[in-house]
């Protein structure tokens, strides 16, 4: 996804684990799971997770090198920070030989989510494949200090989507910038992006995202990785990794292109989530980022009024909810 900009998130609240579908995401195992199963805890041909007890790996997404023997393996883990480098990475098998094979998740072989240790210095790219099983792109740090990689990948074979983390550093003189403070409303290029709706640890929670433009609502989103938005969560501290995507799919018959896009997330416990969330209008990807307290939510803006935390009536709820 766009590097300048990124798919965001407000003052909902994310916290210490979320459930596995993309829909409604979880930080407990794998991450990355699509909404569009009507089982939430089970694997999908997209973003899919599972859940720690089919996983058997408590661990949150993103804090591991290496996941069912497959491993993150950077030719390189500290860079020039300001200046433009030809980053390379392999993946390699549990046989130890980099995989050269990949199944698509969304539209493309592999996510790169990039993100400083204090949330700042956001990018998702999509690095090309240049053989032998080696990946590169150009790579530029802005800023001195040690930064999170992400890969969102399913090798061809493995039973699920991976999460592969690892930290590249940038030397210098690092200045940690604070966690900007929760609100409702982001803005980005002219945009506004506003949250209605909370996460309530513990539960499954219904999140709409509303893009506006100059004060009218835009309703002419643009599918961008095969959906009208893309969110992405990390943790703050320890940046564990949440990655999820909107309830419905563009040319499903149900799914308006806007100004709404809909998620659900399910959190277990309280704590403070820097939010991506990544959308497409004009031709151009732009990200809102957010600040989201989970158990403690932002006040609303005068011209948004919250939804509900729970399925209103007539919803399905967490489990036997479509996507």
């Amino acid at each position: 996804m766009n590097t300048a900009t990124k798919l965001g998130a407000y003052a909902l609240g994310l916290a210490a684990a979320f459930g596995s579908a993309a829909g409604i995401g979880t930080i407990v195992g794998p991450v990355g799971a699509t909404a569009e199963s009507g089982d939430h805890g089970s694997a999908h041909s997209g973003h899919s997770g599972g859940t720690a007890e089919e996983t058997g790996t408590p661990a949150p997404g993103g804090l591991q090198t290496v996941q069912d023997g497959y491993t993150l393996n950077p030719e390189t883990t500290t860079v020039t920070p300001g200046k433009q480098t030809d980053f390379r990475f392999t993946v390699t098998g549990p046989n130890g030989a980099p995989v050269t094979r990949y199944t698509p998740l969304h539209g493309e072989k592999l996510h790169l989510i990039i993100a400083r240790r204090d949330l700042s210095g956001f990018q998702h790219v999509h690095p090309a494949q240049v053989g032998g099983g080696v990946w590169s792109m150009p790579l530029t740090l802005p800023d001195a200090g040690t930064y999170r990689f992400f890969t969102d990948v399913r090798p061809e074979g493995a039973k699920r989507q991976l999460t592969l983390g690892t930290d590249v550093s940038a030397p210098g003189d690092f200045r940690p910038e604070p966690l900007p403070a929760a609100e409702r409303v982001a803005e980005v290029d002219g945009y506004e992006v506003a949250l209605a709706g909370d996460l309530v640890p513990g539960r499954s929670s219904k999140l709409t995202l509303t893009v506006s433009k100059d004060g009218k609502p835009v309703t002419d989103l643009q599918p961008y990785l095969e959906a009208y938005g893309h969110l992405v969560a990390l943790r703050d501290r320890d940046l564990a990794y949440l990655h999820v995507h909107p309830d419905g799919e563009p040319g499903d018959g149900r799914t308006a292109p806007g100004p709404a896009i809909t998620f659900y997330a399910e959190v277990p416990a309280a704590g403070s989530y820097r939010l991506y969330l990544d959308f497409k209008h004009g031709d151009t990807v732009r990200t809102a980022e957010f600040t989201a307290v989970a158990g403690a939510p932002a006040p609303s803006p005068q011209s948004t009024s919250p939804a509900p935390s729970s399925p209103p009536a007539g919803e399905p709820e967490h489990g036997d909810h479509e996507h």
